[in-house]
């Protein structure tokens, strides 16, 4: 039996689990129960990543000690993952010995192949992400490239990690092997990040004491993401007296995949892959980076308060409502943004409307014309053409279903799916079954049609079962579908040749009233965000005079030209004329503002602000923005009737 192994990231454990880790989580499950149905001996992880000096500082803040606070926290995770039926075989947690063990043995090996080195670091050091960054790669006032945070200066001892030394070694890989991390966007990203130079990454830190020491240096914590990074074969026994799953799963396994989001795509497609390198261990996962769930066009955050969370849709709309929703609207390698009407319209539209009302609809039919029995009758009417169409189209839907699935394009085979749905509900609207039961020399042909309606339902279900996983085996049930007739190898029609189902079917699904769980839906949001942590009081700049004013200059510019930074994903760059002079400025505006946005407007400029390298550009001035309470930046444009040169004052 081949196998399959998948993960999510761990998560950090810092508060209540927002419909982004969710997503990442769900679709993991609905992935892994897929390849079971496919027959593959199967295993999934998840888990949390407990060490570092955010997991210090939080638990400081709720008056815990980091223990105490990583055990809750650990607590609400699995309690969560029960409630939305994941189907994890195991749960890694990184302050775990079996996990603790292994990653000092890991970074002894390390320094032992001189493929980590003892040194020292000065740079601009991020708090939020745990990483040193260079001048080059800071945003606008010295600001982290991946986070937006501010850093702060550090100097300290530490060991590092010889990325340069594999550098050409993991382009080649990736160049070997093309679908190693996908979507192809996300691959070009870290290939042009590789070719741009791969620095010696600092890989342990002396500022703070929880995590794993190093054993031969213990005043050294192993830095967190060499540490968590590790999970993925802790998990499965490697370097333990028995590694078992290690050698079944990994070594000798025929599939593994890591599915994350894009914002960690760097770690695990640069330092993972070269760790295992180093490790001299095969190289066995796919990367799969997905997008983010947006809301109001920004990323959501427990600190703005601008989420939803699992728990409060499940309880108030349902488990498969949910697993269905959260997986279905995020679009392959694509952002996408969660708003309570397309919440409510996706789940009246495909599973009240569509599917639900279609197993109800045939069940009263099938019970009303022939009291719940039916087989497969043979007709050479008019109307056999819309049976065989049906036939055709359940076998092409399930095709391109699973090529979907295959290909981590889960939205796409639930978009299969529903096609196969609507088109069993058009048979009703192509045959008239209550025309039909007028004419009793048409009972056949009735016959027909209510036996495609069934048969069409249990391929649609088995399809579902992925997905809706308290749903399906009801409909299994109503429909008294066998066991043998519930999996992929019976997908297939008129494998089942007759039925015989419940005398009275049940609504799957309670229609949702529009107005009214929008508002319901709005509400939770609007309690999540009272809920959220405080925003910092405005702090004014100490006072300045006339002459201190007088020293900026702003200009009108006009925005002649923009595109994406090659280097720096947050980083957009324009040709700006300021009247004396055409000038490239780098902005740090890509989260709020794509290139085309600006072109051919007015914005200000600060003009005589010392040039800077941003990430490889020469910067020559600055646009100005302001920032929200919700963190979104607005480039503040100057009238349409101003021409470039013209001063601000």
């Amino acid at each position: 039996m081949k196998t399959f192994y998948i993960t999510t990231p761990i998560y950090y454990p810092s508060g209540k689990f927002h419909i982004g880790s969710a997503y990442t989580t769900v679709l993991c499950d609905s992935i892994k129960r897929y390849k079971q149905l496919q027959g593959y001996d199967s295993r999934f992880l998840t888990g949390n990543d407990e060490h570092g000096q955010k997991i210090e500082e939080t638990a400081k803040n709720n008056n815990m000690t980091p223990q105490e606070s990583v055990d809750y926290y650990a607590k609400l995770s699995q309690e969560l993952w029960k409630k939305l039926e994941i189907t994890n075989d195991d749960f890694i947690r990184t302050t775990e010995k079996r996990h603790e063990d292994v990653v000092e043995n890991i970074f002894e090996k390390l320094i032992e192949n001189d493929d980590v080195y003892l040194g020292e670091y000065t740079g601009n050091y991020c708090v939020s992400c745990e990483a040193y960054f260079t001048k080059t790669q800071l945003l606008e006032g010295d600001k982290c490239p991946d986070c937006g945070s501010e850093t702060k200066i550090l100097k300290e001892e530490t060991y590092f990690l010889r990325l340069s030394k594999y550098e050409n070694k993991l382009l080649q890989f990736i160049e070997d092997n093309p679908e190693f991390i996908v979507p192809e966007t996300r691959k070009n990203e870290v290939v042009q990040f590789i070719k741009s130079g791969l620095n010696d990454l600092s890989v342990s830190r002396t500022a703070f004491s929880w995590g794993v020491k190093v054993r031969s240096n213990p005043k050294h914590v192993v830095y967190v993401w060499i540490d968590a990074l590790s999970n993925y074969i802790t998990a499965l026994g490697y370097g333990s007296k028995d590694d078992s799953l290690f050698q079944k799963y990994w070594m000798n396994g025929d599939e593994v995949i890591h599915v994350v989001g894009k914002d960690i795509l760097r770690f695990h497609a640069i330092y993972w892959p070269i760790m295992l390198m180093a490790l001299n261990i095969p190289i066995k996962f796919r990367l799969f980076a997905h997008g983010w769930y947006l809301m109001k066009d920004s990323k959501m955050s427990k600190s703005k308060g601008n989420v939803i969370y699992p728990d409060q849709l499940v309880e108030k709309y349902g488990l498969d409502a949910f697993r269905y929703y959260i997986v279905r609207e995020l679009n392959y390698g694509h952002d996408g943004s969660f708003t309570p009407d397309d919440y409510v319209a996706r789940v009246n539209t495909d599973l009240v409307n569509d599917y639900g009302n279609l197993v109800s609809r045939t069940i009263s039919m099938v019970n009303k014309y022939f009291n719940g029995e039916v087989k497969n009758i043979k007709h050479n009417t008019e109307l056999r053409q819309f049976e065989v169409e049906l036939e055709n189209i359940a076998e092409e839907a399930f095709n391109a279903y699973q090529k979907s699935m295959d290909e981590f394009k889960v939205s796409q085979a639930l978009l299969e799916l529903s096609s196969l749905v609507r088109r069993t509900n058009k048979l009703i609207d192509d045959t008239f079954p209550w025309e039909l039961a007028k004419d009793s020399a048409k009972q056949d042909v009735l016959e027909s049609v209510m036996y495609h309606l069934l048969e069409s339902i249990r391929l649609i279900t088995i399809m579902y079962l992925p997905f809706l996983v308290e749903t399906s085996p009801k409909v299994f049930d109503l429909l008294n579908i066998e066991k043998k007739h519930q999996s992929f190898s019976s997908y297939h029609f008129g494998k089942k040749v007759s039925y015989s189902i419940a005398k009275k079917g049940e609504h799957l699904f309670p229609r949702l009233d529009v107005e009214k769980e929008v508002e319901n839906i709005r509400l939770m949001m609007d309690s999540n965000r009272k809920t959220a942590p405080e925003k910092k009081k405005i702090e004014i700049l100490p006072e300045i005079n006339i002459d201190d004013f007088s020293k900026i200059d702003i200009r009108v510019g006009k925005v002649l030209t923009g595109m994406p930074h090659e280097n720096a994903k947050k980083l957009l760059v324009f040709t700006i004329d300021t009247g004396d002079k055409i000038r490239t400025v780098v902005s740090g505006i890509a989260s709020d503002y794509k290139p085309e946005d600006l072109i051919g407007k007015n914005v200000l400029v600060i003009a005589n602000l010392k040039a800077v390298k941003l990430r490889g550009i020469m910067s020559e001035g600055m646009i100005l923005a302001a920032e929200n309470e919700d963190g979104k930046l607005f480039v503040i444009e100057a009238d349409k009737h101003l021409k470039p040169g013209d001063k601000v004052s």
